[in-house]
């Protein structure tokens, strides 16, 4: 399969360059139409690789693709899910190249969605299509659920997953949209974070008003708004919001010995990244911060003049965009209502407050020991020479709950990307090294069940 692979690369390569040359940003209205071409890109490139049944299904939003190929009776069915739909490319002037003019140099692959997810996603296209060129069939039956909403947190397919269980119902379900440890070191994911996006919002005036005129006389909204997020975290590092750590798990020395295992050099990462320290809860390691505890962060902040210059205001209206990563039997709806109540009780006199929930998604725990991870373990460490481990992600698919409750079956998080490669972020990549051996992975995985 390998040499098959290798024969091959050049033209899966100029595939891919042509699927991430399609903007598909999700969370922009005007690029609805580049999202849509996106879906029919992709599921005529599923028709090519011998798929049947195929549908671009619409939503309210954008497009679900659906495919399937059932003919292997008595074998196990594998769905097999990602996302087409991609993350804005700002800021345009970080990039060194166009963000959908793809370049190939130093062996990766440059391109907005290269590693998130078009490059993973489209390693399982690859891997069917040699399979079924090799033997005519394939070793497992095999079905196709893609969104193109992941990166606006899945509005529409839950409930297409709920509505159509018979149709998408499976033995395991396999996603590549996490990443390894770190270039030659594989990982299983075996639990992601839920998470809680919102938005505040703090007016006073119902104007910007001339400071000289105002100032020490009337609130501040950015004042107000500054007051209160600072309510939000204690000295500890601790969110301050009651009841927040209702249903979080206190952390076993089984999980805090999972999380150890992975590597981790705090010297470099804080050199990497132009740190002094690191922030956090007193009494966990970075890892257990940033894999098995929850979160409460200010993702950006608006209000008042900040242009070049100065204009002597005081605002009357200023923003935040505050994120919540969830462990355990966390609710985000619940926590949702728990932060309404501590910001109407530390908000600042004369703030009219007002909060947008926007995100949730649960938090999902898998288990490392279940023999269909196993199995792909093993897939790993034939193609890598190298045994993966099982890391806890920071991060959040908010979809992968909804497979795992409502088909009732194990997930497996297959991913091949880097935490190096810079997705969501300028310059994103993929390496095209972990690209063919994906595809040989995925290959050797769909052959061993």
């Amino acid at each position: 399969m390998k040499e098959k692979i290798n024969l091959h690369s050049e033209q899966f390569l100029n595939e891919l360059t042509e699927f991430l040359s399609i903007p598909s940003i999700s969370s922009l209205s005007e690029y609805k139409s580049e999202v849509k071409r996106s879906a029919e890109w992709l599921a005529h490139a599923l028709e090519k690789a011998g798929m049947e049944n195929i549908e671009v299904i619409e939503t309210t939003g954008h497009p679900i693709i659906y495919a399937d190929w059932l003919h292997a009776e008595g074998k196990p069915t594998v769905l097999i899910y990602g996302h087409y739909d991609v993350q804005p490319a700002d800021p345009l002037e970080l990039w060194d190249s166009p963000p959908f003019e793809p370049v190939i140099k130093d062996e990766k692959i440059y391109a907005r969605g290269a590693t998130d997810d078009k490059g993973q996603l489209y390693i399982h296209v690859k891997a069917i299509d040699l399979l079924m060129k090799e033997r005519g069939s394939l070793p497992v039956n095999v079905k196709f659920c893609i969104e193109g909403e992941e990166e606006v947190a899945s509005p529409n397919l839950g409930p297409f997953i709920s509505e159509n269980k018979e149709k998408v119902a499976a033995d395991a379900v396999l996603i590549s949209d996490t990443s390894f440890i770190e270039k030659g070191q594989p990982a299983i994911c075996t639990s992601l974070r839920g998470a809680l996006a919102l938005e505040l919002e703090v007016e006073t005036a119902n104007t910007d008003l001339h400071s000289g005129s105002y100032g020490g006389g009337v609130p501040n909204a950015v004042h107000g708004l500054t007051e209160l997020l600072a309510s939000f975290h204690g000295d500890d590092g601790q969110v301050t919001v009651e009841q927040f750590y209702e249903g979080v798990p206190e952390p076993t020395e089984e999980l805090r010995s999972e999380a150890a295992k992975i590597p981790f050099n705090e010297k470099s990462t804080k050199e990497a990244l132009d740190l002094e320290s690191f922030y956090g809860e007193k009494g966990f390691s970075f890892q257990e911060r940033t894999g098995i505890r929850p979160t409460l962060e200010i993702n950006g902040v608006s209000g008042g003049f900040a242009g070049e210059g100065l204009k002597t205001i005081v605002p009357g209206k200023a923003q935040a965009k505050i994120s919540c990563r969830l462990v355990g039997d966390q609710d985000p709806d619940y926590i949702y209502k728990q932060i309404e109540q501590h910001v109407d009780k530390y908000k600042p006199q004369g703030c009219r407050v007002r909060l947008n929930q926007l995100i949730t998604a649960k938090p999902v725990s898998l288990d490392s020991r279940h023999p269909i991870l196993q199995k792909a373990a093993d897939s790993f460490e034939r193609v890598y020479k190298v045994r993966p481990l099982f890391p806890k992600e920071g991060g959040s698919i908010p979809i992968v709950e909804v497979f795992s409750r409502v088909l009732s079956a194990p997930v497996v998080l297959m991913g091949f990307g880097l935490p190096t490669e810079n997705l969501h972020a300028p310059n994103e990549h993929f390496h095209i090294e972990n690209f063919t051996k994906g595809i040989e992975t995925v290959c050797d995985f769909l052959n061993e069940i």
